[in-house]
């Protein structure tokens, strides 16, 4: 059953969101037309990202919990988790909206881009010689930047929310791959490469790694969405 395991994580982590997604009152299968192509343009980006990492020995995937499939050097689970984590991610940002209406984190919005923005390009920076931290915290910049100049702060308290909220199931999921509840790690970090800095058995990278790819599905997801609404209202007007 070990060779399960990552397998596991994923269906966990998309099981709810999946069944309730045809839920009457959020309706987030009708936005599924959006929320596709974002996963499937930022998955492509970050499974680049993960074979060059893995080729380079940045990380590694432990077979023990594996199934023994692989596409490009990748097991089947690590393309999986492109496709259910984003989901789950873009399903909680979506129920928070529905039952919190007023933007509570909108003030915070700027704030946290003025300050995050030179705080990761600063401790990339300064450790040039990692190649996860670096690349992990100047790429973190560069996604907020680009968010920040295209939507201003228009999206950026309600992902801030959903951003907190997603850390509790990501500090579970990731736990479990960093070998939180096993005897060996799911995932194995090479250590010469990050901080060194761990959230339980969680290397701190991992919090910066998935608010780039939750704001890059988000980005997208939002970008496309308006496109048709903005799209349906024109033609509602021109009737």
């Amino acid at each position: 059953m070990e060779k399960y395991l990552y397998l596991g994580v994923n269906l966990f982590a998309i099981s709810y969101p999946l069944a309730q997604s045809f839920e009457r009152r959020i309706k987030f299968s009708s936005n599924w037309f959006a929320l596709f192509p974002a996963i499937a343009i930022t998955g492509g980006l970050f499974l680049i990202w993960d074979y060059w990492f893995t080729q380079m020995g940045v990380w590694e995937f432990n077979p023990t919990y594996l199934l023994g499939i692989y596409f490009f050097d990748l097991p089947l689970e690590e393309w999986l988790f492109f496709i259910t984590v984003p989901f789950a991610c873009v399903f909680i940002y979506e129920v928070l909206i529905y039952f919190f209406p007023k933007d509570y984190f909108l003030p915070l919005a700027k704030p946290f881009i003025f300050v995050m923005i030179p705080f990761l390009i600063g401790l990339g920076l300064l450790h040039l010689d990692k190649w996860y931290t670096s690349v992990n915290f100047l790429f973190g910049a560069l996604v907020l930047l680009v968010h920040f100049l295209i939507f201003n702060d228009k999206y950026l308290g309600r992902f801030l929310f959903a951003y907190l909220v997603h850390l509790v199931p990501l500090l579970l999921c990731n736990g479990v791959l960093t070998g939180g509840m096993t005897e060996e790690p799911v995932v194995i970090y090479n250590n010469a490469e990050n901080l060194g800095i761990r959230i339980w058995t969680v290397p701190i990278e991992d919090t910066i790694y998935s608010m780039s790819l939750f704001l890059m599905n988000i980005s997208i997801f939002e970008y496309l969405r308006s496109r048709k609404n903005n799209s349906s209202l024109k033609k509602f007007k021109s009737l």
